[in-house]
Order: structure tokens, then C-alpha cells, then sequence
């Protein structure tokens, strides 16, 4: 009851477009705390933070592109979030960047890294 009530109010300011709240809300859904548990509406709401730079929903976006949870599989796009919140000095980020790193072709990674440097051009 206490999850649906937080999840509801995390709603009303993710709506709002608090990236703190779309990020929390984002981790119910991932959970399914207070609400069903649903990646798709997972991702949505990590996108929403992350488009705004918050590190932390970029470092989960990116997790969820490495584990195709929510979205298609896709080592690109995890390494070119987690670069972007690596960027801002999330450790987490950071740490799993390199193991990703370690599995992608060089051709993989220059095309996640210019990915991430037309994003920060874009948000900046």
C-alpha cells in the first residue's frame, strides 16, 4: 500500500519531468514496487531521466540495453549511456563500461562513443 502510494506521487512528478522521480519510478516498475512490475515502462521512465543527463538513469538505461530487458539487446547503446554517465563521474557507470568494453569490437565502440558525443552536442 505504502508502494502504490509512493509510486503514485513519483508519477505525478515524473509527469512533472523530475528526473529524480522518473528514475524512482522507473525502479518500481523495474521491481515492480507498488505498481506491476514492467520493464518497457522501466526503460520509458530511465529515458526520461537519462535525456535530461541525470547519471544515474543513464547508468540503469545503459544496464538495461546491456541485458535487453524492457529493449533489444544492444551493447551500442548500453556503452554510449554508461560513457555519458561515466562522463559525470558515476562509478558504476565506470565499472561496467569496462567489462562491457572488453566484449565489443573496436568498430562498436568508436560507433558508441560518437553516439554519446552527438548526444552531449545535443544537450548541451
Amino acid at each position: 500500500e505504502d508502494d502504490a502510494e509512493a509510486a503514485k506521487w513519483y508519477r505525478k512528478a515524473a509527469e512533472q519531468r523530475h528526473a529524480g522521480a522518473q528514475h524512482n519510478l522507473g525502479l518500481m516498475y523495474l521491481n515492480g514496487e507498488g505498481v506491476a512490475e514492467d520493464d518497457v515502462e522501466a526503460v520509458k521512465w530511465f529515458r526520461a531521466a537519462a535525456e535530461q543527463g541525470a547519471a544515474f538513469a543513464q547508468n540503469n538505461l545503459g544496464l538495461m540495453y546491456e541485458q535487453g530487458e524492457g529493449v533489444a539487446q544492444d551493447s551500442v547503446l548500453a556503452h554510449m549511456w554508461w560513457h555519458l554517465a561515466a562522463a559525470q563521474g558515476d562509478e558504476n557507470a565506470k565499472k561496467n563500461l569496462k567489462l562491457l568494453t572488453r566484449d565489443m569490437t573496436i568498430r562498436q565502440i568508436v560507433e558508441a562513443q560518437e553516439m554519446a558525443r552527438k548526444w552531449q552536442e545535443e544537450h548541451q
